[in-house]
């Protein structure tokens, strides 16, 4: 997310969040009321989204003061503080849920994605992620999964060829999908990868008949299914595998050979990073 877009997307969420007023603060606490605050950690885990929390207190007021202490990526414990903010006491309350609720998201989607990579670090695979996001914060989503050790899948539909399964039902079965995609492509002159899912080991020799794709997604493969697809595929293309992977099993299939392995959890089953943001 570029800083444009970082600043449409606070600029929204404020008025989400405030409407015609945050009548609570503005009931109860002076318009010259000063005071600062600290983001205090309350769980162990890997932060993220500090850069995100800053724009958000800058655009709210662009006097409040904001002391980052950390890096996003570094590992947290119950009591780090993460930063200071000073300045007026309105302007902080409305800005505090919002920071909140975006770091503790981040920071959930960065501890998560550091679990799944620590089991296979000593493998070829990498971790990825999915299209499985928050509708409007994907950027921040997919910047938590990068923070946390992961990388990123396509951003978007724009930016890679995937054909899953009902393109490929719906184009009338493997070959006639990937012949169509590569005649789209010409037309187009665009140069996109194409990844093309599949369900099961027929599907595998058949796309590699249709050959020139860039990767294959081994879809709820079973790990004896997952080997004999990698030596199948014995390079010619990339691989992924995908579909009912767990903290348990990912090290299993990691250590098949894959290139990839997408966990949709990651964005989509969160367990967010518990944090305050504390007057003192």
């Amino acid at each position: 997310m570029n800083d444009k877009q970082l600043r449409s997307f606070i600029i929204n969420a404020l008025a989400e969040d405030t409407g015609d007023g945050d009548h609570s603060s503005l009931a109860s606490v002076p318009a010259t009321s000063t005071g600062r605050a600290r983001l205090i950690i309350k769980e162990n885990g890997i932060i993220s989204g500090l850069r995100v929390a800053r724009e958000v207190f800058s655009i709210t007021d662009p006097s409040l003061l904001v002391e980052i202490l950390l890096s996003d990526g570094d590992r947290v414990q119950y009591g780090d503080i993460a930063l200071t903010v000073a300045g007026k006491a309105q302007s902080i309350l409305r800005a505090e849920r919002l920071v909140l609720n975006i770091m503790q998201r981040m920071s959930g989607i960065a501890t998560s994605t550091a679990l799944y990579t620590e089991k296979i670090s000593d493998t070829h695979s990498k971790i990825t992620d999915t299209r499985k996001t928050t509708p409007g914060m994907r950027a921040l989503e997919k910047e938590a999964v990068r923070t946390g050790g992961g990388v990123n899948h396509r951003m978007g539909l724009y930016d890679m060829i995937m054909l899953k399964d009902n393109h490929i039902d719906y184009a009338g079965g493997i070959a006639s999908a990937i012949r169509g995609t590569k005649k789209y492509l010409r037309e187009k002159r665009l140069d996109l990868r194409i990844e093309v899912e599949a369900r099961n080991l027929k599907e595998v020799r058949e796309i590699l008949e249709a050959g020139d794709v860039d990767r294959i997604m081994l879809d709820n493969f079973s790990t004896a299914d997952t080997m004999e697809a990698v030596a199948l595929i014995a390079g010619r293309t990339e691989t992924e595998s995908s579909g009912g992977i767990t903290l348990e099993n990912v090290r299993d299939y990691a250590l098949c050979g894959v290139d990839y392995i997408s966990i949709g959890a990651l964005t989509h089953h969160i367990k967010s990073l518990d944090m305050s943001l504390k007057a003192y």
